[in-house]
Order: structure tokens, then C-alpha cells, then sequence
């Protein structure tokens, strides 16, 4: 198989690297209220308290190192004859630091803030808080540069086009129940890509693949990238 790979990524392929996942029993949702943390209205009533939330994911984030899953990719990427392109719905850079160059970060990023009023961005600290001026408009207005709950999704008119020129679409670590990504691999489809799951279990949209494989990312996404440079 030659052609443009556009591969999709979730929690689970940053689990082994120590990054909780949200949705499952014990995950990140399960014990904080995602309205409360991650939805504009909950920044609005109590926006110290959003601020702890992501201090902390944002240290717990930068302790955390890249897998083998993450560094394969990057291996892919960089000896691909096509265009290799990471979609990822994590917030942490694990797939930078391994290396890989063409990711896009649907949700943001926490390594980031953002002013809610005029929109800069820069590089967060270790810790931010509700008084944090803008750097460049003074406001205190500072937030993390990630996307809540009820906030469009980034890069979304580049990653669309992908999946349409795409000859393989691979989705890894997701749970196939957030959208627009949930619907990634029926529009890939569509467009004549083959689609490949890669996940611990099965996802909620496993049916829509044309193949699925099952195991931890850092055994199963090594292995399948194997593959691929094997037939290059």
C-alpha cells in the first residue's frame, strides 16, 4: 500500500506513557465533572478551580516521556515515501517529543495559553492562575489553550481535506465516541481510504473498519508500523 496516511490518535496511545484516559471506569471524567473543568460556562463560574485541574494535567503531562507507540510513529513518518499526517485528540506534545513533525492538536494544547479576550497565544507556565495578564493585551484573562466541551474543534478544514486524499486512515487509542473524530473513518471511507482500528478494545465505531487489531499501543502500533516499513 503507497499513498498519504492520516492516523488519529486518543488517550489510550498516551496511557503507558502514565496520561490518564477520560472515559473509561476510573478515568479523568469519571472523577471530575466535565462541566465543572472543561466547558466555557465552568471557567465562567469558577475559573481557579479549572485553573488547578489543568496545572496539574500540565505538570503530570511534562513528567511523562514517549512509549514505544509514539516513537514508531514517528519512525513511520519519517521513512514513508507519502505524507504521514498525526491527528490527535490529546492535549499533551508525547508525539512531538518522539519526534514526529506533521501533528495537528484538534483539542489544543496544555503546554499553551490563550487569551480569552484577544486571542494571543504563548507557551503556558508551570502554573497558571485567574489574575494571569495577557502578554500582549494586559487582560486577565489568561485560559489554557485547549478546547472544552461546546468549542469548535482546531484545524478542522485541513483535516477533513486529509482524510479525503488519504489511501489509509488509522484511528489509535480513541474511543470512537467524540465527535466530529468519531466520524473520521466513515468520511475516509467514502473517500476510497482503507481503514485500520489499532486499540486496546474495541471502539464504539470498531464495525466501521475494514480491520481492526486489539492489544496495548506500545505492542500493537510498533508491530504495525513494522509492517508498513517492511513493504516500502
Amino acid at each position: 500500500m503507497a499513498g498519504d496516511i492520516v492516523i488519529l490518535t486518543g488517550a489510550g496511545i498516551s496511557a503507558e506513557s502514565g496520561l490518564g484516559t477520560f472515559r473509561d471506569a476510573g478515568g479523568i471524567w469519571a472523577r471530575y465533572p466535565l462541566e465543572d473543568v472543561a466547558t466555557p460556562e465552568g471557567f465562567a463560574r469558577d475559573p481557579a478551580l479549572v485553573h488547578d485541574f489543568y496545572n496539574a494535567r500540565r505538570r503530570q503531562a511534562r513528567a511523562a516521556s514517549p512509549n514505544p507507540a509514539h516513537a514508531a510513529l514517528a519512525r513511520l513518518e519519517a521513512s514513508w515515501p507519502g505524507r504521514v499526517l498525526i491527528v490527535t485528540q490529546n492535549i499533551d506534545s508525547l508525539h512531538e517529543r518522539a519526534g514526529t513533525r506533521a501533528v495537528r492538536h484538534m483539542h489544543g494544547r496544555i503546554d499553551r495559553a490563550r487569551c480569552a479576550g484577544c486571542g494571543h497565544r504563548w507557551d503556558a507556565p508551570d502554573e497558571m492562575h485567574p489574575h494571569d495578564a495577557c502578554p500582549a493585551c494586559t487582560a486577565p484573562r489568561t485560559r489554557p489553550d485547549v478546547v472544552w466541551f461546546g468549542e469548535m474543534p482546531e484545524h478542522m478544514d485541513e483535516i477533513w481535506d486529509r482524510l479525503r486524499a488519504a489511501a489509509l486512515f488509522v484511528s489509535i487509542g480513541t474511543s470512537g465516541n467524540v465527535y466530529p473524530a468519531a466520524a473520521f473513518v466513515q468520511d475516509a471511507a467514502r473517500a476510497g481510504a482503507y481503514t485500520l482500528e489499532l486499540n486496546l478494545d474495541p471502539s464504539a465505531g470498531a464495525a466501521d473498519f475494514d480491520e481492526t487489531r486489539h492489544g496495548p499501543a506500545g505492542r500493537i502500533v510498533p508491530a504495525w508500523v513494522d509492517e508498513m516499513l517492511a513493504r516500502t
